[in-house]
């Protein structure tokens, strides 16, 4: 497969490689291959080869929300890397999906471009906070959205107006539907005084570094929040921060985070969310939905 992965010529095949540095929860899996796509051209070569040789494939952002549970991917994981073109014509802003959202929210702020505040301490790529909607700090990327451009399952380009997205709590038509891989996306941001921009950015990272264990490595928040209610305080109040399996630990100073200490598998973290899931639907039968994606 390898061979005729790179018969392709449609940029880097990396094989046998050890996705530790490719998720942030820094846990190890071995996958069989690696590829960045070149463009888009390339991309469509390699979709129709794994499609056509039934193999496997995931796309894989900033690894910043999923966790690999299991300690090898057979498949292909895929990496837009080279999609990191972005254009900004008055308030619009048009970003591929390899770029990074707080470099993204960044670069906006510095042009007096209001909106992305709340994606400031956000790790994720452009193309993957879009699936998942991400938010923090009461806001959201739905609602600076106006399209999005996919390569759809035949293959195609197409644009998807906001309304066809269906975006919802940390959901969207594309996480629903993974057949489709994101190529860029159109926001549409306000003007503001660049100063008061990222005076509010300063003071969100403040407020981050203060209550979430950036110092660890972790995959974010790990479920979504019951309405009316914090997931962090619904584990917190069965006296869980600190609880361990192997190397993961629901974190002391967030009880939604759990952490690497160091040593943690995939299995382990799984084991703790599993864990934390039954423990929270004894005592006050709520059923914690993850907002991590597994891949096992």
């Amino acid at each position: 497969m390898i061979e005729k992965l790179k018969d392709l010529q449609i940029g880097e095949v990396l094989e046998n490689i050890d996705l530790k540095e490719y998720n942030t929860c820094r846990v190890s899996c071995l996958a069989k291959a690696l590829v960045k796509p070149k463009d888009i051209e390339s991309l469509k070569r390699l979709l129709y080869f794994l499609k056509q040789e039934k193999i496997e494939y995931r796309i894989l952002g900033n690894g910043s929300n999923i966790l690999f549970v299991s300690p090898n991917f057979d498949g292909v994981l895929i990496k837009l890397d080279a999609f990191q073109k972005i254009e900004i014509e008055g308030t619009n802003v048009v970003a591929e999906s390899g770029v990074p959202l707080i470099y993204l929210a960044q670069l906006c702020a510095q042009k007096g471009l209001s909106g992305l505040e709340f994606a400031c301490g956000i790790p994720g790529l452009v193309g993957a906070s879009v699936i998942m909607n991400v938010g923090a700090h009461n806001g959201e990327i739905a609602s600076l959205v106006k399209t999005v451009k996919v390569l759809t399952n035949d293959l195609e380009v197409k644009e998807l107006t906001k309304n066809a997205l269906n975006f919802s709590y940390r959901n969207s038509f594309l996480k629903e539907h993974k057949e489709y891989v994101v190529l860029e996306v159109t926001l549409e941001l306000q003007k503001k005084n660049p100063k008061d921009i990222l005076n509010t950015m300063q003071e969100y990272n403040k407020t981050r570094k203060k209550h979430q264990p950036i110092e660890l490595p972790s995959a974010g928040s790990v479920f979504k929040n019951p309405s009316n209610d914090s997931a962090g305080r619904i584990i917190e109040s069965l006296g869980l921060k600190g609880k361990r399996i192997g190397g993961a630990e629901v974190s002391q100073k967030h009880a939604n985070f759990i952490v690497n200490t160091g040593t943690a598998t995939g299995k382990d973290i799984y084991d703790l969310i599993l864990f934390i899931q039954k423990s929270v639907k004894e005592k006050y039968n709520i059923d914690l939905s993850l907002e991590q994606e597994l891949i096992k």
